[in-house]
This record gives structure tokens, C-alpha cells and sequence, in this order.
């Protein structure tokens, strides 16, 4: 539960939040919907640039209001008297004096403003101006207006005489020079707001239930205005409080009713997997990360979704698992991530189809080029069935968008990580690929190599078995690489001491001197000295498993029935006689079991015949079931009697006797 609810909110979280409008249309294409009709009255609105020429000649109009201080120009000309008393009447002839007097009078008059407003106004391209007095304004042309720059050099360009400007730079006449006009920027835009007010940003209504546009028709400009205006008022009405608390009330319904699905699917016809938290996590994990990454990407481009690899989902989960279940989280990681899609029922079609071509081409990932062939088909699978959908929607070879393809071929191409996160997710969660068992099943591997140049007959009678059960779990629909696998490393204990086992003995039997209990430890000790070897391999827990229950709960029957016969009358110890166990619990290492044994007594065999054959796998395979060894192990009745007749068949091609030669006689007739 805690699973799930973690995945939910996850998906609900990186869910996309910015509103859009749920159709995509382009001037000049075709519509790619049914009939529209206006759901509800809504303005058509005029093209950006339309208002805003529209705006732009009416602000040609528009004059600033500006307020004058007539103490600024009272407080400057007394200053201006009071220095020239006081420092500048030597420097300063009475005339001078006066002229810069009535010049600076005139330039208050007219009007001061401070350079920013001067310049911003200019730029404006203002031709008049509104000075307010208390309550009333009158127009003055802006002409008349000076900055505190410009109003400098009008002082200046009143002293005819150079050396009287020379002289008056010292006097920082630019000191006398204050703003006394002062923008007033409430009363300017407020009377802006009203010009532009004036303009209309809408040109006609659609009264609801208006036709709009249906399928197939060209999108021409006017329907083009109509449709974003639409776009615009939706947006509006979905920017609300309520309509985002809807959205999100939705959003989670459907997520949690996906994911509800893919755990039902697992409890009805995946139990084990629903049980085992292991792969319970790595299902959700992946479903959960290829969806959330799709809103990832939706959220960087339009058509970023394309980039995200979907048929790499079924690729790994089939590589673990089984492909019903591989398609099965496919179809639910699609249909979240649908909801975001540009066009939700291309890409659901797309997806669909890309799943299942990487399911086909891929049922057993063992060589990297297979991978690399997947991607192949998976590219064509992609580029033919947009090729299609887009001719049965469009109907016209030039509505095919050429940048899909792009699309496609980088999405096949990510698809080749998918070996890299293999590897990954083998080492997170403990599982075991095909890879990886391709791998260990290397002959040449050092242990096995180790194995076949100390322990040669262990290591052929491991082969033998390998044979043996690989074609049986052919038959059964069993897992062939794995139990090829696991039959030849279940062995790799004998490697402790190969000459106490008779398949590695010549002449001497180091039994001879030791007692039956004696023996019967030393043979039974090679499961566990198996297992050591693999926790210092590292080997997967999937081979270690062929290791431990190859033969189960039963005991060393030789000594165990040597000890019996010699002792009759003493009750006998089992436990001293059996292996640790535990018994299988697969069908892959029951499989394992019953080849191992039949094989190991095949060697005993006085005569190779089919009913010698026939009856000691059947007097094996019979005992093992009667001693409850396969009674943990999901096999049925009928498989086992499948993998006798395998045995037996198998068998009889192995112990064949061939044919003998015949010598070639010498022709002495010539001598």
C-alpha cells in the first residue's frame, strides 16, 4: 500500500500544471478534430499586432499633465540675487546680472522638468502637454518645455560675449536651474487608461452552439482568430480556484485508478509477483519513472514525449519477468502518460504498437544485437504507423510532419541503454537477465574451467545434466538458459575434494577407509561448500538456488542403505544421512533434481537398453516424489511425466552403442 500510495502521489505531483487548451491547430492546416461548436458565448479577438497599432495611433493623442511650483522659481531668483550681492557683484556687471535675471524668469516661466521625464516625453513624441492649476488644465506646446540640460545651454546662448560665458562657467549657473514642472503620473495614466480603453481588443461575438469548424477543413485565418480566442477564454475560465481544484480532483482519480488496475492484474494472474516486494517495486518503480519523465518532457517541447524511449518499459520487465506483464505495464505507463500527450490518440497508437513490436523481436535478450535489431524494428514500427495514421487523418502526403521521423530515430537510438540499465537494475534488485546467464554459462569462465581440469568427471556429468535438463525445460515451458545455467555450477562444491566423488576416482576410493557416517558427511558437505564458493563469486541468488536444492531434503542413499545393511537391528539417524535442503521450489531446479540423479545413476547401468533406461528413470523420479522432494515445487503430474519421457529419449541417444567399423583386409594376392 505504501507502494502504491508513493507512486500516486509521485505521478500526481510532476503531473503537468499549466493550463492548455485541448486542441492543437495551425493556420493553413486542417482541422484534425470533429465538429466543434462554441460551448459557450465568447468574443473573437483581434490579432496582437492589430491592437497594438491600434494603440499606438491613439496614444498619439495623448497629452501628459504636469504641475508647476511657483516656489522653485521665487526661492531660485532670490538666491540668485543674494549671491551676486554677497560674491559675484565684482566679478559681474549690473547689466550681465539683469540679463541672466530675466532670461532665467523666462525659462520658469516656460516651464522646467527633470531630464528622465524631458527625454521619456520626447521619445513619446509628445506635442503638447497639459498644465494643471488646481482644477483646471490648459494645453502649452511641449516646445516650450526645457530640461535642466537644454535650459543651461538657452542661458547661456544669451551671453553674446565669449569671455562673459568663459567667466560665468565659474559661477555654476546651472546651480539656479531646478525642475519646477513636476509630472503628474496619476492623473497621466489614468487619463492613458482611458484613451486605450477606447480601443476594442474584439472584433464580433460567437454566441454559443455557434458552428466553429469540423474535420478535414482548412483553418483559414478568420477560424484561426476564432479558435485562439477560445483558447484564450478556456484558459481564462480553467485559471480558476474551482477549475484547478477539479483538475487536481481528476488528476488523482485517474491516476490512482490506473495504478488500482496494474495491482489487480498482479493479484489475479500474478500473485507471486504481488507478494514478493522486490518485484512489487520494480514494477511500479518503472511504470512510475517512464511516466513521470514523459511530463518531464512534455514540459520542455511540444513533441519532447517522443523522445522518451516507451518500448525500452516492456524490454526490461519481459527481460525479468514475462511478457503479459510487460505489456500489461506498458498499456498503464500509455495511458498516464496520454493525458499530456500533444495528440493523445496518436500517441497512444504509436505506443502501443512500439510495445508490442519490442515484445515480438525481443521474447530473450542474450547478445547486444539483438537489442540493436529491436531498435530497428521498433524505428520502422514507429515511422510506418505514423505514416499511416497520418494519411488516414490528413489524407494528404504534405501534412506528414518530416521532424517525427528525427523523433523516432533518436528514440530508437536512447533504446540501447537499455542493455547498460539491465546491468543496473540487476545489481539494485537482485534479479537475473539472460545476459548475465549467457555469461556464467561460459565454459571457459575460470571456475568452470577450474572445475573441468580438477574435478573432469564432475564437470562432463555437469554437462550431461545441462543437456538433460535444458531439453526438458523445452518441453515444460520452463526457463532453458537458467537451469542450463544452474546445472553447471550445481557441482562446484566437489571442487573441495573432487577424489571423494566416484565420477573422479580411477583406481583408489578414499570410502574405504572411513565409516558410512564418515562418507556420508564428507559427500554431503559439497552443498555447502557450493554455496560458499558462490557468496565468494558473487554468484545470483537464481544459480545459488541450483546449488542448494539439487538434492533437496533427501538423503546419501549409498551410505545411508550401506549403514542400514550393516547394522539391521540399530535404529538409524537420518539426519546424519541428509543434505541441508531446502527441496525445490521452482520448476527450473526441480527440473535440476530429477536430471542429476538420473543421469549420476545412468553410469551405473550394466546395460544400455530403453527398458533399462526407461525403468531407472522412472524407479528415480517415482522415489523422489514419493519422499515429498517436488512437493514445493509449482510442477504438475503430467509435466514430470513430460520430463521422464525426455530422460529416457535423451538417454538413449547419449549411451547409443555405435556401430562397429569394419578392418580393412590386406589383398596378398599380389606379392
Amino acid at each position: 500500500m505504501l507502494i502504491y500510495l508513493a507512486a500516486a502521489f509521485l505521478t500526481v505531483y510532476f503531473f503537468p500544471r499549466s493550463e492548455k487548451f485541448r486542441y492543437h491547430f495551425q493556420m493553413g492546416k486542417p482541422w484534425k478534430y470533429g465538429l466543434l461548436t462554441a460551448p459557450f458565448d465568447f468574443p473573437i479577438y483581434k490579432d496582437p499586432e492589430q491592437v497594438s497599432r491600434e494603440k499606438d495611433s491613439v496614444l498619439q493623442y495623448f497629452q501628459p499633465y504636469l504641475r508647476m511650483d511657483d516656489q522653485v522659481k521665487s526661492a531660485q531668483l532670490n538666491r540668485w540675487r543674494i549671491d551676486y550681492e554677497n560674491q559675484l557683484r565684482y566679478k559681474i556687471s549690473p547689466e550681465l546680472y539683469q540679463r541672466i535675471r530675466t532670461t532665467l524668469t523666462g525659462l520658469y516661466d516656460r516651464g522646467i522638468v527633470s531630464t528622465t521625464v524631458y527625454e521619456n516625453l520626447s521619445n513619446e513624441k509628445v506635442s503638447t502637454v497639459m498644465l494643471l492649476d488646481d482644477n483646471r488644465a490648459k494645453a502649452m506646446p511641449f516646445a516650450s518645455v526645457r530640461s535642466i540640460r537644454t535650459a543651461y545651454e538657452n542661458l547661456m546662448e544669451v551671453i553674446a560675449d565669449d569671455a562673459d560665458r568663459k567667466m560665468l562657467r565659474g559661477c555654476n549657473l546651472n546651480t539656479y536651474l531646478v525642475q519646477n514642472l513636476i509630472l503628474d503620473s496619476i492623473v497621466s495614466e489614468k487619463v492613458k487608461h482611458e484613451l486605450l480603453q477606447k480601443v476594442a481588443v474584439s472584433s464580433g461575438m460567437v454566441q454559443a452552439g455557434e458552428r466553429i469548424v469540423d474535420r478535414g477543413e482548412i483553418i483559414s485565418p478568420q477560424t484561426y482568430r476564432i479558435l485562439s480566442s477560445l483558447e484564450t477564454v478556456s484558459l481564462k475560465k480553467g485559471a480558476s480556484q474551482q477549475n484547478q481544484g477539479n483538475s487536481l480532483a481528476g488528476e488523482i482519480i485517474v491516476v490512482c485508478g490506473l495504478y488500482a488496475f496494474l495491482y489487480i492484474f498482479l493479484a489475479l494472474f500474478r500473485p507471486n509477483y504481488m507478494h514478493d516486494i522486490r518485484i512489487l517495486l520494480f514494477l511500479i518503480i518503472m511504470v512510475c519513472a517512464t511516466t513521470v519523465l514523459s511530463y518531464i518532457a512534455i514540459g520542455t517541447r511540444l513533441l519532447g514525449i517522443y523522445l522518451v524511449p516507451y518500448a525500452i518499459l516492456p524490454i526490461i520487465i519481459c527481460t525479468f519477468l514475462d511478457s503479459r506483464t510487460a505489456l500489461f505495464s506498458c498499456l498503464i505507463a500509455v495511458m498516464l502518460s496520454a493525458f499530456v500527450a500533444p495528440f493523445p490518440l496518436e500517441f497512444t497508437f504509436l505506443q502501443i504498437l512500439g510495445g508490442m513490436t519490442a515484445m515480438f523481436t525481443l521474447r530473450e535478450l542474450t547478445t547486444r544485437s539483438q537489442l540493436v535489431r529491436c531498435a530497428v524494428f521498433i524505428l520502422c514500427t514507429y515511422s510506418l504507423s505514423y505514416l499511416g495514421y497520418a494519411l488516414v487523418t490528413e489524407g494528404d502526403w504534405s501534412k506528414v510532419n518530416p521532424s517525427m521521423f528525427i523523433y523516432f530515430g533518436i528514440n530508437s537510438v536512447l533504446l540501447l541503454f537499455a542493455y547498460l540499465l539491465i546491468y543496473l537494475l540487476e545489481k539494485i534488485f537482485g534479479f537475473i537477465s539472460n545476459v548475465t546467464l549467457v555469461e556464467l554459462s561460459d565454459i571457459n569462465s575460470p571456475l568452470l574451467r577450474q572445475l573441468s581440469e580438477s574435478c573432469p568427471g564432475t564437470f562432463q556429468h555437469s554437462l550431461q545434466v545441462s543437456n538433460l535438463a535444458a531439453e526438458a525445460a523445452i518441453k515444460i515451458g520452463a526457463n532453458v538458459q537458467l537451469v542450463r545455467t544452474g546445472a553447471l555450477y550445481h557441482d562446484i562444491g566437489k571442487l573441495g575434494n573432487p577424489a571423494f566423488f566416484t565420477e573422479n576416482q580411477s583406481n583408489i576410493n578414499p570410502h574405504s577407509r572411513l565409516t558410512f557416517e564418515q562418507s556420508a558427511q564428507i559427500i554431503i558437505q559439497h552443498v555447502k561448500d557450493g554455496l560458499k564458493m558462490a557468496d565468494k563469486l558473487r554468484l545470483p541468488q537464481a544459480v545459488k538456488d541450483f546449488i542448494a536444492t539439487h538434492h533437496g531434503r533427501g538423503i546419501a542413499k549409498y551410505f545411508y542403505n550401506s549403514y542400514k545393511n550393516a547394522h539391521p537391528d540399530e535404529e538409524v539417524d537420518r539426519t546424519v544421512f541428509a543434505y541441508p535442503g531446502p527441496n525445490p521450489s521452482t520448476k527450473e531446479t526441480a527440473i535440476l533434481m530429477m536430471a542429476d540423479s538420473v543421469e549420476a545413476a545412468s553410469r551405473s547401468l550394466p546395460a544400455y537398453t530403453e527398458e533399462s533406461i526407461a525403468k531407472l528413470v522412472e524407479t528415480i523420479i517415482s522415489s523422489q516424489v514419493a519422499d515429498g522432494l517436488l512437493k514445493d515445487a509449482p510442477i504438475s503430474l503430467h509435466e514430470i511425466e513430460i520430463i521422464k519421457e525426455v530422460f529416457v529419449e535423451k538417454l538413449k541417444t547419449i549411451y547409443h552403442t555405435r556401430i562397429s567399423y569394419p578392418e580393412l583386409k590386406e589383398n596378398t594376392s599380389h606379392r
